[in-house]
């Protein structure tokens, strides 16, 4: 396992990158990212919904809220991301494809 001081590094990193790609795809897409407090949302209207990427320190993940189910990703060292266990997802794959599920179409990031 990380330290957290690596951890908060890796985190903060990957969540501007993943703020950066849903501002361009927002440009595209009905929806709406915002980053408040180390924390980030995407918010839809239609349907309407809203999914939180939150970093959790203590146990050195990233939790997603997501179609009222919670996801865990963990620091992959070999990959250089944070990835779901369950799928082997990064974290951009899993937001892309959450995303997709909600809006109905294709979303890449």
């Amino acid at each position: 396992m990380i330290d957290e001081q690596e951890f908060r590094v890796r985190c903060d990193a990957a969540l501007e990158d993943l703020y950066k790609a849903l501002g361009q795809a927002a440009d595209d897409y009905d929806f709406d990212p915002d980053m408040n407090n180390g924390a980030l949302s995407v918010a839809f209207e239609d349907p309407p919904a809203k999914f939180v990427v939150s970093p959790q320190a203590p146990v050195r993940q990233i939790w997603v809220s997501a179609h009222s189910k919670s996801f865990k990703l963990d620091w992959d060292a070999g990959r250089g991301d944070f990835v779901l266990s369950e799928t082997g997802d990064s974290l951009k794959q899993m937001i892309a494809k959450a995303i997709s599920q909600q809006l109905g179409e294709s979303v890449s990031l």
